[in-house]
């Protein structure tokens, strides 16, 4: 037995930040690794932890094995126990999934579930006939699912575990019945594990008074999974809306009154380009100067001969002087060989000229004037979305935020939309009839 569990933390935590986790553990004696199995504040992160406080309700959000599963079962495994750590002692439990199965076999007999975590001395027995754990010392859980919620009328319990709620079935009305039998004990508790999804109830679940919430990313587990996932996961999704909720553990929501769907980013999602017709980059610049004022928004798009539109980049910047700013559109224009270079003028004037051409009188600047509202000059930019004709070429996370927070009333933030008005310009420009067609070129 460790004669410090403190020491042994803090070794333990350095050798896993250090990548060397491997060597750690296969140093260790058998008493040693026995001891570590089953002493989990020794070797839990600290988004695993339960956190301080006089709280009902706990929502772990979090990316894909980022140890959610470990947590939970964990937590009801220090309840039932008295650990000091796990809060007040339980002894009737619910656990909640989508369905029975899922109960059994991830919240029960998975890997990191419940008949895992436990010391043979203490572990509990599975009825399955009856659907309940039993612990030597009385304990009882019982599982149930979100497809029949009306189950969990009668029981009573002073504490719940309820896993990926995000998936629930029939969400709310489990949750409600829940809430009506969770009334034993001093300080009756519940934990939420979930990977972040919008719906009802876990925006509910957030709001709530009584709500702690803590947050994880799936890298923050990187020690715990197998070489290489990380890496694949992110190549494939990384800063995709699939990639930001599943790994990052993101909460990305779909505001009722946006004039963009993120379902259009994702069909409309490429990796490689054709041969496009025409490039343009767009600049939206700042009325002012300075770390408060607007971002200068600069979006460079192309099209093709048949019409379908490609966002390419996203170099908007904020904070930046007028010189910095100029300067980094210009490039943008030489990096893809853009045949314009356009700029509203409305805010600046001449001024928005005059910076590029101190920077390089070579570009020709086109101007533009808005003469109607932000809204009504994007909703024509959000048809050709909806038709599939504007795709994304790689992910643009900060764009496609904004644009999916474009509502009646602007962005949600009160901030101007500098980003969504550049990328607005510049298909605009693209699809104006008025525009030439200079040749065509591959990138």
């Amino acid at each position: 037995m460790m004669n410090c569990d403190n020491s042994f933390r803090a070794k333990l935590q350095a050798c896993v930040a250090q990548g060397k986790l491997p060597d750690f553990v296969a140093a260790l004696t058998s008493d040693e690794l026995r001891y570590l199995q089953y002493n989990w504040h020794l070797f839990s992160h600290a988004h695993q932890l339960p956190p301080a406080g006089n709280w009902l309700t706990w929502v772990l959000m979090g990316g894909r094995g980022c140890g959610k599963t470990r947590a939970g079962a964990e937590w009801v495994r220090g309840k039932v126990s008295g650990e000091h750590w796990a809060g007040p002692k339980a002894g009737n439990v619910a656990l909640i999934g989508q369905t029975y199965a899922d109960v059994r076999e991830v919240m029960i007999e998975g890997v990191s579930g419940l008949l895992s975590v436990h010391p043979p001395n203490q572990k509990p027995q599975w009825n399955s006939s009856r659907r309940r754990l039993e612990w030597p010392n009385g304990a009882v859980a019982r599982a149930f699912s979100s497809e029949d919620p009306e189950a969990l009328r009668g029981p009573q319990f002073d504490a719940a575990w309820c896993d990926e709620a995000g998936k629930w079935s029939n969400a709310t009305e489990t949750f409600d019945m829940l809430q009506f039998g969770l009334r034993l004990g001093t300080q009756p508790q519940q934990l939420v594990t979930t990977t972040p999804k919008p719906t009802p109830l876990i925006k509910a679940l957030i709001a709530g008074e009584n709500t702690v919430i803590t947050k994880a990313a799936t890298k923050a587990n990187a020690a715990f999974l197998a070489e290489g996932f990380l890496k694949q996961m992110a190549t494939r999704y990384g800063g995709t809306r699939l990639g930001r909720q599943e790994l990052d553990g993101e909460l990305i929501e779909d505001r009722e009154d946006a004039l963009f769907a993120r379902k259009w980013f994702e069909a409309g999602r490429v990796k490689h380009l054709p041969e496009l017709q025409r490039i343009v980059v767009a600049i939206d610049p700042p009325a002012t100067s300075g770390k408060r004022a607007d971002a200068c928004g600069i979006v460079a798009t192309g099209i093709t001969e048949t019409g379908d539109l490609y966002v390419l980049r996203d170099r908007t910047a904020q904070g930046l002087r007028p010189s910095v700013w100029a300067q980094r559109a210009l490039s943008l224009y030489h990096e893809l060989s853009a045949d314009c270079l356009l700029a509203e003028v409305n805010q600046g004037g001449e001024m928005v000229r005059e910076v590029i051409a101190g920077c390089d009188d070579s570009v020709p600047v086109k101007s533009v004037h808005a003469t109607h509202s932000k809204r009504r000059r994007a909703e024509p930019v959000a048809l050709l979305y909806e038709q599939g004709r504007v795709h994304h070429c790689g992910v643009f996370p900060e764009l496609e935020d904004e644009l999916a927070d474009f509502g009646v009333d602007g962005l949600s933030n009160g901030k101007s939309p500098d980003r969504l008005d550049a990328l607005v310009w510049s298909i605009a420009e693209l699809t104006s009839r008025k525009a030439g067609k200079p040749r065509m070129r591959t990138l």
